[in-house]
């Protein structure tokens, strides 16, 4: 019963935190640990239920995605200032690489209280230089953002692969200081996440196969339905946060947050 528990207030968290720039895996692992809810089984819970969560950017965007699917399919990439599948792809392409070469490295190594408390304090560090940086906005919206600056944005998410780092808070950083205005930023992060997110949960679920079985499954099954419909009511909120608050906010949370646990966990 317990476990069964620790997988809804998990899963509540994730909904909660996969759209803030203040680490939903990190926060995922700090909980587990004050739970004592770990293992094999648990490491691959805490990166399967985030794609409940990212489920729900999917609805909000869906007729965008049909939209680039469509001119993925006709080999349209004629417009290059106009965001489409060629833009996802390349922000894709070096975290899938980084992730297939270290996987054994990042799970085996980096899924502990220590690194992710390192991450939080790193990564709020960057979003604190990347908000205060002044430079020029050449993309005010998604629309904007070149090719160019999708490979930049992309190797910045490489850094969302340490857990604490997160994934928006990475790439929207990448995005101010390559360029974007925050809200282009915020709005390419929300969806190059369904098809990054969608990638590593596969290939986590076909490394951890023997695992989906029996009460484990359950357990995913929770977390992954806790995770979607939290995110459901707060993914436009959310998303409307991240656009307005300046990340200074968000990286003093983070701070505050590897303080706390470090005082009563380390």
């Amino acid at each position: 019963m317990h476990d069964f528990i620790s997988a809804i207030i998990l899963g509540m968290i994730e909904g909660l935190t996969e759209f803030l720039p203040v680490s939903s895996t990190g926060h995922l692992i700090l909980a587990g640990e004050l739970l004592g809810f770990e293992g094999d089984a648990a490491t691959t819970f805490k990166i399967v239920i985030q794609l409940g969560a990212v489920m729900a950017v999917l609805l909000l965007y869906w007729s965008r995605y049909m939209s680039m699917l469509k001119g993925l399919l006709a080999f349209d990439f004629s417009a290059p200032k106009k965001l489409n599948a060629l833009h996802m792809i390349i922000s894709m392409v070096p975290a899938l690489i980084v992730y297939l070469l270290l996987k054994d490295f990042i799970k085996g190594r980096l899924f502990g209280p220590g690194p992710v408390l390192i991450g939080l304090i790193i990564g709020g560090m960057l979003m604190i230089i990347a908000s205060r940086a002044r430079i020029k906005v050449t993309a005010e919206s998604t629309d904007e953002i070149t090719y160019k600056q999708a490979l930049g944005i992309g190797l910045f998410q490489c850094l969302a692969l340490w857990p604490g780092f997160s994934r928006s808070g990475s790439t929207i950083s990448g995005g101010l200081l390559l360029g974007t205005s925050q809200k282009a930023a915020a709005d390419f992060t929300f969806m190059i996440s369904v098809p990054v997110m969608l990638g590593a949960t596969v290939l986590d679920l076909y490394d951890s196969r023997d695992l989906l079985t029996g009460d484990a499954l359950l357990l995913f099954l929770i977390g992954f339905i806790t995770a979607f419909v939290v995110a459901m009511l707060a993914v436009v909120t959310f998303l409307n946060l991240i656009k307005r608050l300046k990340l200074e906010w968000f990286a003093i949370y983070r701070f505050v947050l590897a303080i706390v646990f470090y005082l009563l966990v380390m």
